[in-house]
């Protein structure tokens, strides 16, 4: 019995069609008031930044400190989240603004933008939570489904999850250049070290510019210049992950086998970024600050549409839901964070705690997030 049991492959098709006829919509309008958006989230950004680095010239001085350190951990988060992240879905490429384009923009953040656009944009977005094939589930390191084979190392997972958590940048960067693969025969060593070799040079940079340079800048105030930088990266490590996982692994968010996508269309690709993804109640400010992937559901359905227009979307996208039975997953960020921690903690132990029901399949012609 699966959740879409109640469903004809002609509804799903229809689903999708009405999917498409919104995003069609979005598409027609997009215009000056989404490209104003976006400069001035930049704009904000880098002012943060230049300010906060700024401040923490005087960093010797508490209040500094505090103002300097919240400000730059702002602007990081503000650039991963809402613009860097967008930037590389090609959600702003229809500007045609070559300093605000997927080819071009290269994030503050340890991962080479081109490494993650292959794993995150393509493998993720195409076989979202699709077991042993997206490997983003779990990020190769964690069972987060009761169909993961459990293993003694799982035990440690809510204690190293938390180490995650502060060198997120870092295990991404690492997890990017697909290690497990080749360590299986799947990718030659080669291409792996060729990817871990832009991985060093990204991290070279990043490591430079904020334990390095900024620190020897502020001359007298080196070591707090430095703390300051080192909180404001784990700052905005751990927000990331939090909303993140918020988006992908809470109770409600479900898992599925290869054999469910055979063949599968369009609508059930809808279908299954629906089924596969929540979303996180909160204010405007929260939304901004999580890059509107607290609206996941409505990016995984229309990764490459601009993240402002999620927030008007997400009411039409959970009336479908509703009109077509389909769950609509969401929650406090408070209740989604606990959720995704219960789940952590439960599937340390062996054996499965609950079976994800999964998608039906409708057969008639494949379909790629590429496509979409």
């Amino acid at each position: 019995m699966t959740v879409t049991d109640h469903l004809t492959e002609a509804d799903i098709e229809e689903f999708g069609h009405e999917l498409d006829r919104i995003r069609d919509e979005v598409i027609a309008n997009r215009g000056e008031s989404d490209a104003r958006y976006i400069r001035r989230v930049i704009a904000v950004q880098r002012g943060l930044e230049v300010g906060g680095r700024t401040v923490l010239f005087v960093a010797f001085l508490p209040p500094a400190w505090l103002a300097g350190t919240a400000m730059l951990a702002t602007a990081k988060i503000l650039e991963n989240m809402e613009i860097g992240h967008n930037v590389l879905h090609g959600q702003w490429d229809w500007m045609r603004d070559p300093e605000i384009h997927s080819t071009t923009w290269e994030w503050d953040s340890a991962s080479p933008a081109e490494q993650w656009k292959h794993s995150h944009n393509y493998i993720h977005h195409t076989y979202t939570n699709v077991l042993g094939k997206d490997r983003d589930i779990g990020y190769s390191a964690m069972r987060v489904s009761p169909r993961q084979p459990w293993h003694p190392v799982y035990l440690a997972q809510p204690f190293y999850n938390l180490a995650l958590a502060a060198f997120f940048e870092w295990g991404i960067a690492i997890y990017d250049a697909e290690l497990e693969r080749a360590w299986r025969g799947e990718k030659s060593w080669n291409e792996t070290l060729r990817q871990l070799r832009g991985v060093v040079r990204k991290a070279r940079r990043q490591v430079v510019k904020d334990y390095v340079a900024f620190p020897l800048l502020a001359g007298p105030a080196f070591l707090p210049v430095l703390l300051a930088n080192l909180t404001a990266n784990a700052a905005r490590n751990i927000w990331a992950h939090t909303i993140i996982f918020c988006g992908h692994f809470p109770d409600g968010a479900e898992f599925f086998t290869a054999e469910q996508i055979e063949g599968e269309t369009r609508g059930g690709w809808y279908v299954r970024q629906v089924l596969g993804s929540a979303n996180i109640d909160g204010s405007p400010f929260l939304h901004i600050m999580s890059g509107n992937l607290s609206h996941q559901i409505e990016h995984h359905l229309f990764p490459d549409l601009p993240s402002n227009r999620y927030p008007e979307l997400a009411p039409r996208v959970r009336d479908l839901c509703q009109r077509y039975g389909l769950p609509y997953t969401t929650g406090s960020l408070i209740r989604q964070t606990a959720r995704v921690w219960k789940r952590i903690v439960e599937l340390a132990l062996p054996g499965p705690k609950s079976q994800p029901a999964g998608v039906a399949s409708a057969r008639p012609e494949p379909v790629s997030a590429a496509a979409v």
